[in-house]
Order: C-alpha cells, then structure tokens, then sequence
C-alpha cells in the first residue's frame, strides 16, 4: 500500500469515526452538540438523518471533514501540557509497578 493510500485510508476512517460521534452526541443532546461541534441548526439536522449508507458515502470524501477550533496559543499550550502531565503519571504509575 502506498503513502497515498494510507493517508487517503486514515481520513476516511478520521471521517468515519467523526460522523458516528457527531450523530451520537446529536442524538443524545442537539444543543450542547452543536456547540461543542460548531454545527449550525440545519447543519446538525441534515447529520442526523443521514441514513448508514450516507454516512459511510460522505466519509469516503478524501477531505477532511472535521476541524480543529483551538482558539489560541493558551488553549494549545494547556492541552499540551495536560497530555505531558498525563504521560509523567502514566511513567511514573509504571515504574511503581516494575519496583513492586
């Protein structure tokens, strides 16, 4: 498989996963979804009717069709350092474990 391939295979399934979520929260709370999501009212209707064979269709786009909203440098900056906090905890966990 190629570099193309696999790039094009990893949006799809990016997409695929996006969508099933999407629909999900949409179900369970619209508004809080397409705040979350950045959707509009007819935007977060049309997801929702999506039958399964659409769904699928749409995510076999070779575009992206999610977005990152970060809304600055802070907002990166503390979800970067959250995930190295995570990591030192994570290491830290696992070396208590091999010592034990």
């Amino acid at each position: 498989m190629t570099h193309d391939s696999q790039t094009l295979d990893s949006i799809r399934e990016l997409n695929l996963s996006y969508l099933l979520l999407a629909q999900r929260v949409l179900t369970d709370d619209r508004d809080a979804a397409q705040a979350h999501l950045g959707l509009s009212a007819e935007m977060a209707q049309t997801l929702t009717q999506l039958s399964p064979d659409q769904t699928v269709r749409l995510a076999s786009s070779s575009q992206l069709l999610c977005f990152f909203r970060l809304g600055g440098d802070a907002l990166l900056t503390g979800l970067a350092s959250l995930t190295e906090r995570a990591q030192s905890a994570s290491a830290a966990s696992n070396a208590s474990l091999l010592v034990a």
